[in-house]
């Protein structure tokens, strides 16, 4: 993908200039969609299943290419959330009320809302089941379901998170605890968790951490603060460029990293994080905590699990540079819920769908894809409150950077480009 496209990340964009294309200015930021009920008929020619980031761009996009009345998008949230800015959020640099807009708002206009959920998708027949047993046929199928949340699967979790000092950035109900917990620190053990399973955006569980030691040092509390980064990795990040930056950082600023170290158990009413050590199955360590930020399990949406057009853990099988579905040549996934072996961010959305644009262009005139994705993602990875790293790369963990500079030197400007550009962007391009 070239400089000139589009890709944001968990908010980054992949090179301003896409906004210059022509068309762009002429989209109204207010359309509203005017239909949004139930399955208002039982077909359609296009369908797309979610209406997070990559349903929502998709079906703009084939609205333009088989007409509004032909499209549909089944999402039961009235809410759709920017969640990148939850990041900021956690460490008290944005609102929780910035991140949100009505679903409605950012359905593009004439296109069908079904308001429902998905119950079952039988791709030999064309059609998926909705809640209530209601059936919808389609010609091309879309699954942009997103990523599950699991919690429960932490002993004491999510009952946990009515007790005071922990929190996390990755829900909606949680983000402002994180904020509540880094404001009320007094000394101890500040603790920041990676679990042993795909996330989105990957560097979002240690992003909180920098701004946590940025916003103690300002304050005069650093000096009580433990700050310790418990990880099921092996490594800090995935690509050794921006790994070695980050390691600087963490040596400059006193963090202790403990490799893998997985999240089992959060005694809440006690302040106690218990771990388990990957090295030694079955070993575990409890650390007292001052505040804990969780990030928890994830895995694939419940509907995919065993479903035919999922691989054998869940996710949606698809052909890593069109996008195809590896069995049924009309069915397409984009985002968290495919099995794309790359971060899971919504810049590689980005990039995702404008490849997914030409695939599925080429599938309705009967003809073989031939753009391929190159795995592209990106994620800004904030140290602090007026600093990012923005790092991007490809299948390969390669470095595929946008800007003629070393982006993995912590700049105010990639900071800006992050917590007021990209929200601007994302809400009134990408999605649109």
């Amino acid at each position: 993908m070239s400089a000139i496209g589009v890709a944001l990340s968990c908010s980054c964009l992949r090179s301003g200039v896409w906004l210059l294309k022509p068309g762009v200015q002429k989209m109204s930021s207010l359309h509203l969609h005017t239909a949004a009920r139930c399955a208002a008929k039982d077909y359609y020619e296009v369908l797309v299943l979610g209406g997070g980031s990559g349903g929502i761009t998709m079906s703009a996009r084939m609205k333009r290419k088989v007409g509004a009345g032909n499209v549909a998008v089944v999402e039961p949230s009235k809410t759709h959330y920017y969640q990148p800015l939850w990041t900021l959020v956690g460490a008290g640099a944005k609102q929780l009320a910035n991140s949100a807009r009505p679903t409605e708002s950012v359905m593009p206009e004439g296109v069908e809302w079904i308001k429902s959920r998905v119950t079952a998708l039988d791709p030999d027949k064309n059609c998926v089941r909705l809640e209530n047993d209601v059936k919808i046929s389609y010609k091309y199928l879309i699954i942009a379901l997103g990523i599950s949340l699991h919690y429960e699967k932490i002993k004491g979790l999510p009952e946990g998170f009515h007790h005071p000092k922990i929190g996390s950035n990755y829900s909606v109900r949680t983000v402002e605890k994180t904020w509540k917990a880094l404001q009320d620190f007094k000394e101890g053990n500040a603790i920041f968790t990676f679990p042993n399973t795909p996330v989105k955006c990957a560097g979002a569980p240690q992003k909180i951490m920098y701004l946590s030691e940025a916003y103690w040092r300002k304050t005069g509390k650093r000096p009580k603060a433990n700050i310790m980064f418990n990880t099921s990795l092996g490594v800090i990040f995935g690509v050794k460029k921006y790994a070695d930056a980050l390691l600087e950082i963490i040596k400059e600023r006193n963090i202790t990293v403990n490799y893998k170290h997985n999240l089992v158990e959060v005694r809440a009413e006690k302040q106690e994080a218990v771990f388990e050590n990957l090295d030694k199955p079955g070993v575990t360590e409890v650390h007292q905590y001052e505040m804990l930020h969780v990030t928890p399990p994830m895995g694939p949406p419940d509907v995919l699990i065993n479903s035919p057009v999922s691989d054998e853990i869940g996710w949606v099988d698809v052909n890593k540079e069109t996008l195809q579905h590896k069995k049924y040549p009309n069915v397409f996934g984009i985002g968290d819920c495919t099995n794309l072996p790359t971060s899971k961010t919504a810049a590689a959305v980005a990039a995702q769908s404008g490849v997914l644009d030409k695939t599925i262009s080429l599938v309705m005139k009967n003809q073989l894809p031939t753009k391929k994705y190159d795995g592209y993602t990106s994620c800004p990875l904030v140290t602090g409150y007026n600093k990012v790293i923005l790092a991007e790369f490809d299948y390969n963990a390669q470095p595929l950077e946008t800007f003629p500079i070393d982006q993995s030197k912590e700049r105010i400007t990639m900071y800006h480009m992050k917590a007021d550009m990209m929200p601007f962007l994302y809400w009134n391009a990408l999605l649109k």
